[in-house]
């Protein structure tokens, strides 16, 4: 934001009870961080448990977005599925009999139960095939997405806790790196635009700043973090190839997640996060991130040289 050298200074934003917004932001993350690196570590069900409140809560966001659309998707299902799959497949990798529920033909199954309960629910006027198609795509957006964090903390070559929490932890670092570059090199050099009609602050010099300080991030992770702590490692030419991939699927995922709020007129996917907005817009570009290092990892994850 510009402002004009004459113009008296902005009053900060103040939020419930007088806080200002940074302060907010300040609070929830001294907040937030001890949980989520409790629940990486710990992993089991606290992490399980964590993903499937992420994805119920980004669920419940997107169908509120999709419904500003004039679309009305079967929220309720939606949701509950949205927060079934990281249970789901924490059961799984606890050996329970799971794979029925995690499976295509229980995929097919949903849609078919989806579709007849729209017509129930909906009907013509309700425009059951834009209902259900949203309510299937909220559900892969939010919680088969974030699912693969559980299966990155509990990838099959990460033996451990301290393994797995480094896998997971890698990841998550590379995102909020990349989110962190991209907004202080779009602030210090950007000036082109990089696609203002769906997020006018981004910039070009921000989205390349971001995959190179990414690339630098990802060899430094996997150096002092992935080898001592997981005996596991990547290839110099992979870790610098994995921090860009992760970084372009962070900076994807904002983008897309913004083009979702432009095209129904809404700025945050909710307020339920002071300071910050909505959970979408905290976790967009992870939804993206988790399963390109996912595949990535499983093709190039190898043990560390001793």
């Amino acid at each position: 934001m510009t402002h004009a050298s004459a113009a008296p200074p902005e009053r900060v934003p103040s939020g419930p009870g007088g806080l200002s917004n940074l302060a907010q932001r300040i609070l929830f993350a001294l907040a937030a961080i001890p949980i989520v690196l409790a629940a990486v570590w710990f992993g089991d069900w606290a992490l399980a448990s964590v993903l499937a409140i992420a994805g119920a809560l980004a669920a419940w966001e997107f169908y509120r977005i999709a419904e500003k659309l004039g679309t009305r998707p079967l929220a309720r299902a939606g949701i509950a599925m949205s927060a079934l799959l990281p249970l789901a497949i924490h059961a799984r990798y606890l050996g329970l009999p799971v794979d029925r529920f995690v499976s295509l033909s229980f995929a097919a199954v949903l849609v078919i139960s989806l579709f007849s309960a729209a017509i129930f629910a909906r009907g013509v006027s309700g425009r059951p095939l834009e209902s259900v198609s949203l309510t299937i795509f909220g559900i892969l957006y939010t919680g088969a997405m974030l699912s693969f964090g559980y299966a990155l903390r509990y990838h099959e070559y990460a033996i451990g806790r301290a393994a797995g929490t480094a896998v997971l932890m890698t990841t998550l670092a590379l995102v909020w790196i990349s989110d962190t570059g991209a907004y202080v090199v779009g602030r210090t050099l950007g000036k082109r635009k990089l696609i203002p009609s769906v997020s006018p602050g981004k910039t070009v010099a921000g989205a390349v700043g971001a995959l190179v300080i990414s690339a630098a991030a990802s060899w430094a992770l996997v150096t002092f973090l992935l080898v001592p702590q997981a005996q596991l490692g990547l290839r110099p030419v992979h870790a610098i190839l994995f921090g860009i991939a992760v970084s372009t699927a962070v900076q994807l995922g904002d983008l897309a997640e913004s083009l979702i709020k432009r095209q129904a007129g809404v700025k945050d996917s909710s307020q339920i996060i002071p300071g910050h907005g909505g959970v979408l817009d905290r976790i967009d570009g992870m939804l993206f991130a988790l399963p390109v290092a996912y595949l990535l990892l499983n093709a190039w994850l190898i043990p560390a040289p001793r």
